[in-house]
């Protein structure tokens, strides 16, 4: 019986501080579960509750640290570097880590610095970074473009004077700046395709773009605008008959008549446009607009939309007319009301949005001004002669769908 009291007594003397007992508990919970590490952490506990009890001890030096360490059950970055004499900061930065992350049992850490000073580097001439271009075809963006060219997103930006708002086009030609590819074997050569007769047409087919159809007529993209009336951000549709060749120049004997710089363009429109059309012809019948009116509507739809009720356009563009939240022309949902979309480009005493906007009717003497001046002056297109090239086929589409 005394004896179990000695031993009692003593085992109380050894066990007394609390806080001893939990950091002992910890530790070994979190010790590596090998044979030979165990008793070197028994010691270490024994002389932590030794100082704590006041009794004179050595301290033991930290274990020899490993190249990594797998993370065993209720370790933390700070146990793990302070086992192996190291400093949590460097713990840290060795591992990616910072003050907030979170390790897991079975986790690899790396326990010493693994970077290694990279011996100087030959002095070599810098080569001059090559300098090509890339013709825009249709599905790119301009990450892509960087990838191909071995090159970035804003050296491809800068070097074109694009923003990331920037749009780009099929056609297009972007100067790609980045390491060159290794030199092929020089191509064969390739037969360009014949020149397209003198007053030649193409009827636009769905997937067509005026690059591709420049393409196939052996042109070019800006010869194409140029006999068409058209600029990099003007929109094809099937069905719109499309000049590949300008007719031949008359001669010298006698002065060649003044070319027409936007022709009239021509469409048939699909079920949803007729649709559209007719919703156009309606409203503007119920408010009593003019029938000039009303094609200026249809034009003008025609032009920014293909008279779609699109839910895209440039920037936060939208809808039949591609009305902009972020101007005025109201919410995005408001803007897709296709009826109150055609209400708001009307305008006048029955406007949606009231004096918020202005309509053709808040235009003052809107009908005395050219068919595309008209339409020019409610959009505030950076393209005002588009409009009026639709000015015939409106009005046949009034008679059409009225």
């Amino acid at each position: 019986m005394r004896l179990n009291a000695s031993r009692r007594t003593r085992y109380l003397t050894v066990a007394a501080p609390a806080a001893v007992l939990g950091t002992l508990a910890g530790t070994l919970v979190a010790a590596p579960a090998s044979a030979e590490a165990a008793p070197a952490l028994h010691l270490v506990q024994l002389k932590d509750v030794a100082s704590t009890a006041g009794v004179p001890m050595h301290s033991v030096p930290a274990q020899t640290s490993p190249g990594t360490y797998v993370v065993q059950p209720g370790d933390t970055v700070f146990a793990i570097a302070e086992r192996f004499g190291l400093s949590t900061a460097d713990v840290l930065t060795w591992n990616g880590l910072t003050w907030r992350s979170v390790i897991y049992p079975g986790q690899s850490l790396t326990l010493a610095d693994t970077a290694v000073p990279a011996a100087p580097a030959a002095v070599e001439p810098a080569t001059p970074a090559a300098t090509t271009t890339h013709a825009v075809v249709s599905g790119d963006t301009i990450y892509a473009i960087a990838q191909k060219y071995g090159t970035t997103v804003d050296a491809v930006l800068a070097a074109n004077a694009l923003t990331r708002e920037s749009i780009i086009y099929p056609g297009q030609t972007l100067a790609v700046s980045g390491t060159a590819a290794a030199a092929a074997s020089p191509a064969a050569p390739v037969t360009a395709p014949a020149a397209p007769e003198a007053g030649q047409t193409h009827t636009v087919a769905a997937g067509d773009t005026l690059y591709g159809i420049a393409q196939k007529y052996g042109t070019t993209t800006q010869t194409l605008f140029a006999a068409n009336g058209l600029s990099a951000a003007s929109i094809i549709y099937p069905g719109q008959t499309i000049v590949v060749a300008a007719s031949a120049p008359a001669p010298a004997a006698a002065p060649a008549p003044t070319a027409v710089a936007h022709p009239p363009l021509t469409a048939t429109l699909d079920a949803e446009q007729a649709a559209n059309a007719a919703l156009i012809i309606s409203i503007g019948r119920q408010l009593g607009i003019s029938d000039r009116g009303i094609a200026t509507a249809l034009a003008t739809s025609m032009v920014e939309s293909w008279m779609r009720n699109l839910d895209w356009g440039d920037r936060d563009s939208l809808g039949l007319f591609q009305q902009r939240p972020s101007t005025g022309w109201g919410s995005a949902e408001q803007i897709r009301d296709a009826d109150r979309s055609i209400r708001v480009f009307y305008g006048g005493p029955n406007d949606p949005n009231g004096s918020a906007t202005r309509g053709l009717l808040d235009i003052s003497g809107w009908e005395s001004l050219g068919f595309g001046a008209a339409a020019q002056a409610v959009q505030i297109s950076a393209f005002p002669d588009r409009y009026g090239q639709w000015e015939a086929q409106a009005y046949e589409w009034l008679a059409l769908h009225g």
